[in-house]
């Protein structure tokens, strides 16, 4: 059973590392940001993306209706729409409203302000504006909800946040920090790796044909055509680079002698694709959730495990070692793993 035992260890250490709350901090910054861009880049076009049938550029109904085939449960704007039907509120007016909490959650978001409600309100909005308009949606707003659902289940405020500098709240368990960045870490890894993997599988971008289409398209086309033909043979680089570097991506980003590489390379193809396609938003959201998740730590102290918590997580191993050894079996072994996950997670998360 010591094989047992050893991995067992390795796994809670693997999934439990002590952390700051740097990373908490980029991620909620950057997805204020991210959602408060989103909001005025739809300002002048959200009436003609969420109206329904006949005020809008293609009904509000017909997404809502493709997005109720994978579940009735997921939130829609519908939703909101029939809520304030039922007050007499008109549907115009519903549309604004949800336009302005959006744009407030972000902004209370940049702040640090109620900062979990603000962040649960957010994820929902956009999440109802996204299934809604889901025949408009792409990459971005994937990975906004994602961003946004995982910010909300963080144990927030961070202590940059000004709710941490209004209320002195209990600093937050190293060891649950780590867990929620390890979960999008790897949450990442598997995007990347996915992706990596079906590009490696289409020759495409191995001869630099789908990176042509790409940028040749409208309304991505922001390069002149002139420009890529004088430079083909560099979409072939680029292309082969794109797979390398995906696939890569969860092995190599681990490493930390190849980790600040691997991410100066992610984020610079982030960067690139929102340069030249004109896709900005997606660029911050990937250049957002790359570091929160592996960028380098900053400030001046370190929050880490303090002497005292050590000592007790040490002697709940050994403790839990020794009685599985004295009694020997399963039962035992299943005592200790339960403890030890429950542990990690018996302090507030706010």
């Amino acid at each position: 059973m010591t094989w047992l035992r050893t991995w067992w260890r390795q796994m809670m250490d693997f999934l439990f590392p002590p952390q700051t709350d740097n990373w908490l901090t980029v991620l909620r910054v950057g997805l204020g940001l991210q959602v408060v861009i989103y909001a005025v880049f739809l300002r002048s076009d959200w009436h003609y993306l969420f109206a329904s049938t006949g005020k809008g550029l293609v009904s509000r109904e017909l997404g809502e209706a493709i997005a109720t085939f994978d579940s009735p449960f997921i939130p829609k704007l519908g939703w909101l729409v029939t809520l304030g039907r039922n007050i007499n509120i008109s549907e115009e007016t519903v549309l604004s409203v949800t336009w302005a909490c959006l744009l407030c959650m972000g902004f209370l978001l940049l702040l640090g302000l109620f900062c979990r409600p603000a962040a649960i309100v957010a994820w929902f909005l956009h999440l109802c504006a996204a299934e809604s308009g889901g025949l408009f949606a792409y990459g971005a707003d994937n990975f906004m909800t994602t961003g946004l659902f995982y910010l909300m289940l963080s144990p927030l405020p961070d202590r940059y946040s000004a709710d941490q500098w209004m209320v002195k709240t209990q600093a937050k368990d190293p060891q649950l920090l780590g867990f929620w960045r390890r979960v999008l870490q790897v949450h990442l890894c598997f995007v990347y790796f996915i992706g990596g993997l079906a590009k490696c599988l289409g020759s495409g971008w191995w001869d630099g044909t789908n990176l042509w289409r790409a940028l040749t398209r409208p309304p991505f086309n922001t390069i002149s055509p002139d420009m890529l033909v004088r430079f083909k043979y560099v979409l072939i680089v680029l292309g082969i680079s794109i797979c390398l570097i995906e696939v890569g991506y969860p092995f190599f980003i681990w490493m930390k002698k190849t980790r600040f590489f691997w991410l100066i390379c992610i984020l610079a193809m982030h960067v690139a694709i929102g340069l030249t396609m004109g896709l900005y938003l997606f660029a911050l959201i990937m250049v957002v959730l790359n570091l929160a998740a592996f960028g380098p730590d900053f400030g001046s102290g370190k929050r880490t495990l303090n002497q005292e918590d050590r000592n007790a997580v040490k002697n709940q191993r050994r403790v839990g070692i020794q009685e599985t050894r004295n009694e020997g079996g399963i039962a035992p072994l299943a005592r200790f793993m339960g403890f030890l996950l429950f542990n990690r997670l018996r302090k507030p998360v706010s």
